[in-house]
């Protein structure tokens, strides 16, 4: 075998061997919610809500379904707009974030730090790295993400814009310091459809952010 020959295989060994990362477009992730117990045991209702997350280029979709609330934010990178939806026992609610909100909120995002470490599991049938994301105001929260994932759009979630690959376990941290673990149960990888991401034009009262907390 020539030197030639021998390098070429040698560097097919090696290239078989390293970690197949797939660069993902298009996705739905469905994750299960695990609630503080004493946010349970003031509404039972809250058990078994869930978390589901789209992508489709620069489009996101995250439907976050309470049981007794259900938000949806929709994402759209290109044109750094956010849409909010809420459906509270019929009563739907609609709020706009333009680009200056999106800039605004995306920045304190990308103070978000994460750090390896060197434990890994299983998830939803993917190897999860574990990091330790810290925020801006120094609280910290677990993240796994799966090492062959990686989001074509940085910012569909723009909690992870800073994370190598997708996250399928995580903590929500809330303003009080209680914290809501995510854990992916089923991911597809298939294109999914631009309908998903469009803001209905009926059905909803369109609201500021104030008007709401208002209410």
């Amino acid at each position: 075998m020539s030197y030639r020959l021998l390098l070429t295989f040698i560097l097919s060994c090696l290239a078989g061997s390293l970690p197949a990362q797939r660069v993902v477009s298009d996705a739905k992730i469905i994750y299960k919610m695990e609630l503080p117990a004493a946010q349970l045991q003031m509404d039972a209702k809250l058990q078994g809500s869930t978390f589901t997350q789209y992508m489709r280029g620069p489009l996101s979709r995250i439907d976050m379904n309470f049981n007794i609330v259900h938000y949806t934010y929709l994402i759209n990178s290109k044109t750094k707009t956010m849409t909010t939806l809420i459906d509270q026992h019929g009563n739907k609610y609609l709020i706009r974030a333009g680009k200056d909100q999106y800039e605004k909120d995306l920045k304190q995002y990308e103070n978000i730090q994460f750090k390896d470490q060197s434990e890994t599991k299983q998830v939803a049938g993917y190897t999860c790295r574990k990091a330790i994301g810290t925020m801006p105001d120094g609280q910290t929260f677990e993240v796994y993400y799966a090492v062959d994932l990686v989001p074509e759009n940085r910012q569909y979630n723009r909690r992870f814009v800073n994370l190598k690959g997708i996250p399928l376990e995580f903590e929500i941290v809330t303003k009080e310091g209680a914290k809501t673990r995510v854990i992916a149960t089923k991911v597809d990888l298939y294109p999914i459809p631009a309908s998903y991401f469009d803001v209905p034009r009926t059905g909803y009262k369109e609201v500021s952010q104030k008007e709401l907390q208002e209410m």
